[in-house]
Order: C-alpha cells, then structure tokens, then sequence
C-alpha cells in the first residue's frame, strides 16, 4: 500500500492523491458507497424547431433537416441590435447544456443578427438589485460563460460587428475568435459604475495579460478589433463583417473533420484547469496521455494516418474521458434546494 501525506492547502499533493485513486492506494471515504444523481437531458430531433426567441439555432447547412456537426447559434434581437436580457441568458444557458451531451454535435459558431454582434446589456431594462439575497444572486453573463466554458465541444465567436460589454465578455471562455476588423470591442464597466462580470476577471488576463486587460477595463474604453491591446484576443481578423461567419464556418469545419473531441476538450481544460507548477502538471499530461495510448480515438487517429484517409473520431468524454478526469475539484454554482414557497436566507 502506498502512503500519501498531504496539508489541505497543497495543490500538488491533492493532484498526487487524485492521480494514484486507481493505483492500489488506501483511503477512507474516497467516493460514497452510491454515485451522484445525474440530471438526464434529450437533445431534440432538430435544433432549429426550438421555441426560442432571441437566438436562433440553425444546422450548417441551414437547408439540413437533421441534426450537422456544426450548429451556428444567432443573437437574435433585431429591433435591440441584439442586446442581453434574462430570456437570452436562459435560452443560452439552455442550449449549450444540450450541445454538450449531443454527440452529433461536434462544434458550435456564435454569431450575432444584422450589423452588430451584441450591444452588452439592454440598458432598457436597467440594473436592478434588492430583489434577492446576495448570496443567492448569480450573474447572468457568468452563467452564460459558465455553461460555455463547460461545453465539452468547441466554440467559435464570429464576431461580425461590434460587441460590448456582455457582447464581448460571453465570447471569452470560447475557444476561438474571428472578427470584422472594425467592430468595436469595449469592456465598458468602469463607466457604467459597476465591475467585470461573466467569469470576465477570469479569462480575460489569462487571454490577453495582465497588463493588457487592466488598460482595457481601467479606460472603459472602445478600441477597433485590430487594436493593439486586442491583438491577441482575436485569431483573426477579417477586412469585411460578410467574411467573418463563413471564415468560422470553415475553421469549424476543419476542427469536425480533422480532431477528436476528446483530446480538443483535455488539452483546453489542462491549460485552464492547470496545477499551478511545471512539476505538478508533467505529473498530471503524463496520467492523461498515458490513459489515452490505446484509446478509441488514439487508436482510430494512429490507423487513419497510416491508411491516408480521412480519421473518424467517435470517442466522447462522457465514455472515453481518462480516469484522471476531472483532476480538479469541481465547484457547484447552484444554491441550496429550499422546501417550496421558502426564501432562502442561506
């Protein structure tokens, strides 16, 4: 038996334990005696029969009545140049819970209806607080992030006009950007007397730099796509807001064809979900990789190489995800359930 000691605070030893689970250690109480309850989702037939009303999702090619390995999901308030409310928050929300565990999704485009990407937050509708506990309140931009960077299918951002605000911040935790060089990108907060939201603190650094981003919130200001403080927030940069979908459509397009899905969403989660040291995360790519040696896809990627011809991953990570995953401890966002009728003070 093999013996780990560890202090609580101790990133790295906490890794050690969660790698060597599968490697005839001794713990007490190391998983309950019955697994999780799982909240079971069906995709539907068809994306673009859904009732939603201020996106739009459709299949790529749009003609395609079953479900294509590339959705493109459209803002669509065209009387409000496609600004955030509550009802896009949700419809959101929901539908990238369901990209997530459709297997015959494969990538997803955002882009946005008319001449604008996203406007940021219907100012209409103002900022309301008081209505609920602090501690119970969740930003909707964050959980429109949140259910983005969980999508275990990569994102693509064609940002096609300009983006404010929640316009631009919902686009960070996406995988790829493609811009119209034009559109104008601000992280408007400081004039609007409130802070960074959706998880916005989080990406945004890690994206661009410290420096960079603390120039861009401190300002408030509006900048061009081709800006030099953006310079390496976009992968590209297009010379008319007509090349930008179909620019992402191709690079979304060549992801389907040519990557599996589960090495895309391990090597995205490895790089942000990181150990905090070179030592812990040779440690952690090492149990990764190794778990994938023989795997479905490896070994479909390997054959296809050798018989020159188009791969076909099929491999999904809710099957085919290595035992190590998830290495990190993962943080439940929801409240606590309250008897019906009850507000919670919790």
């Amino acid at each position: 038996m093999q013996i780990l000691h560890f202090t609580p605070n101790n990133r790295l030893s906490i890794l050690l334990i969660k790698l060597n689970l599968t490697h005839n250690c001794e713990f007490s109480s190391i998983m309950p005696v019955m697994g999780a309850n799982y909240e079971e989702l069906t995709p539907p037939p068809s994306y673009s029969s859904l009732p939603f009303s201020q996106i739009k999702v459709s299949h790529a090619p749009e003609s395609s009545k079953e479900v294509t390995p590339v959705l493109v999901v459209t803002l669509y308030r065209p009387n409000n140049y496609n600004a955030f409310t509550e009802v896009m928050m949700r419809e959101l929300e929901s539908a990238f819970r369901l990209f997530d565990v459709d297997d015959r999704v494969k990538c997803i485009v955002v882009t946005g209806h008319g001449k604008m990407f996203c406007a940021g937050a219907d100012l209409d509708n103002g900022f309301s607080g008081g209505k609920e506990d602090p501690r119970d309140h969740r930003d909707g931009g964050g959980r429109v992030a949140i259910a983005i960077h969980q999508c275990r299918k990569p994102v693509i951002a064609a940002i096609q006009g300009s983006a404010v605000g929640i316009g631009i911040t919902m686009t960070l935790p996406m995988s790829i950007r493609v811009a119209y060089e034009k559109a104008k990108i601000g992280f408007v907060f400081a004039r609007r007397g409130i802070v960074m939201e959706a998880c916005s603190s989080f990406f945004l650094p890690r994206l661009i730099g410290m420096s960079k981003a603390l120039h861009l919130v401190t300002t408030g200001a509006v900048y061009p796509a081709t800006h030099p403080l953006l310079n390496s927030l976009f992968s590209e940069t297009l010379s008319t807001p007509e090349a930008v979908l179909p620019r992402a459509l191709e690079i979304a397009d060549e992801i389907v064809k040519n990557t599996s899905i589960v090495s895309t969403n391990l090597m995205r989660e490895l790089m942000y979900r990181d150990t905090g040291s070179a030592e812990g995360q040779h440690l952690l790519d090492s149990r990764v990789i190794y778990e994938l040696f023989g795997s479905k896809d490896n070994t479909e990627g390997v054959k296809a190489f050798f018989e020159k011809r188009p791969v076909n991953f099929t491999g999904n990570m809710q099957l085919n995800a290595p035992k190590a995953y998830p290495w990190w401890d993962t943080i439940n966002t929801g409240n606590r359930p309250v008897a019906k009728g009850t507000k919670s003070k919790l």
